[in-house]
């Protein structure tokens, strides 16, 4: 009898553990904790998994989800920024939503901007409209070098040039509006 309970046991263990590997086009919610606000607010969000089974994180880059479990995908990411130099001793969190309703799509904006942090994507969203729905850059953002992150590459723009103020922005991308430099640009 014991060892009948043992393996009833065991199996479901091993049936949740199991269940909790993240699939291609799950949806996440990826926080850190134990650094500054602001670099919170460019990485706390929700994260769809691509096709191919990652993520893709602000100054890391892609990172393989699918397979892993939360918590491994949590340490995966807590190591690729230490790798970095980025973060000494982040703690990550990474779950994901089991509310089975419709997770909203979001796009993030950091850097020089009023209100940075996750924002909610519509379609047809442009590079500059989504820097003003994060309300426009501060007095001391460059908007002539603004970073735009998507899916492991970096690409640089300027928004005083109307042909870069027509950039598609799609789910998952992250921007950046830097500082001016010392000679103001």
């Amino acid at each position: 009898m014991k060892t009948l309970l043992f393996f009833i046991l065991l199996t479901l263990t091993l049936g949740v553990a199991m269940g909790q590997s993240i699939e291609t086009n799950q949806t996440l919610e990826i926080k850190v904790l134990g650094v500054p606000p602001a670099e919170q607010a460019r990485l706390n969000s929700v994260y769809q998994v691509s096709t191919a089974g990652t993520v893709t994180l602000w100054e890391i880059g892609v990172i393989k989800a699918s397979g892993k479990t939360p918590n491994q995908l949590a340490a995966a990411i807590a190591a690729a920024y230490k790798a970095k130099g980025i973060y000494t001793s982040p703690n990550f969190q990474v779950t994901t939503p089991t509310d089975g309703g419709l997770v909203q799509k979001r796009f993030t904006v950091g850097g020089q901007v009023k209100a940075p942090g996750p924002k909610p994507f519509t379609n047809g969203l442009t590079l500059y409209t989504a820097v003003q729905t994060a309300g426009g850059k501060t007095p001391f953002g460059a908007t002539n070098r603004v970073k735009l992150f998507r899916n492991g590459k970096v690409y640089q723009y300027n928004l005083k040039d109307d042909r870069h103020k027509n950039i598609r922005i799609y789910p998952g991308d992250a921007i950046e509006v830097p500082q001016t430099d010392w000679k103001g640009q």
